[in-house]
Order: C-alpha cells, then structure tokens, then sequence
C-alpha cells in the first residue's frame, strides 16, 4: 500500500506576510486568454487574486462541481469560472480592441494611469 503524502502548504513569509503579485488587470476589465485550452477569447474579469497571482474571467476555464441539496439550494451540478495565472491574460486595447502591453503614468491628479502601449491611449478603469 503507498504511503499517504501531503504537501507543504504554501506559508507566509518571516514577519507574517504574504508576497502579493503586482496585477495590470483589475475587476471589470475586457481580457484575451493568449496561451491555454481557451486560447483567443475574451471575457470580462469577475475577481482577482492578488496573493495567488490569479484572475476569474467569465466564461474561461469553466468547471462544474456537483452540489448536494441543503434547506436554500438545490442539488445539481454547478458550472462556474475557475481562475487562471493572470500572465495568460492581456488587456485588450480600447482603439483597435487587439490585445496589448500595458504602461504606467501619473496624471495631473497624481494618480497612476494604465497607458496601452499599442495605441497609447488610457485604460480607464471600472468601478
């Protein structure tokens, strides 16, 4: 019989934080998928991860899970948007709508600005 193995979970690191990535995606945000079994299309993003470096965008990498009845819900099999590493996604750019590299700038305001680099025009974000 094999022997039970478990894996490491993944711990903070000394002084009790977690290493978040820096994400160019934000929630609400037009996306292309570039490299997976979904390659070429686009979707809107639902969540971000920052602590695991992952993106949930609407109708990529759907998975089911099978749900058992409780006293709110019914029983049955749910499809829901597994997230993907965000480096498998590119914002696309608002001119053309071609998938680009982002770049970042101060306005006026003092507040930081995402510039596609293909277009040069600003990616305003979604709130």
């Amino acid at each position: 019989m094999k022997p039970l193995v478990f894996r490491k979970a993944k711990r903070a690191r000394p002084g009790g934080r977690v290493e978040r990535r820096r994400m160019h995606i934000a929630k609400g945000d037009t996306v292309q998928v570039i490299s997976g079994d979904d390659k070429g299309k686009r979707g809107t993003v639902l969540r971000v991860f920052p602590k695991t470096g992952r993106v949930s965008v609407d109708g990529i990498n759907l998975a089911k899970r099978h749900r058992r009845a409780s006293q709110n819900a019914e029983a049955g099999i749910i499809t829901f948007a597994a997230p993907i590493d965000v480096s498998k996604v590119m914002l696309l750019d608002p001119k053309s709508g071609e998938p680009t590299r982002i770049r970042r700038r101060k306005d006026a305001d003092g507040a930081i600005e995402r510039i596609a680099s293909k277009s040069g025009l600003a990616i305003p974000r979604v709130r």
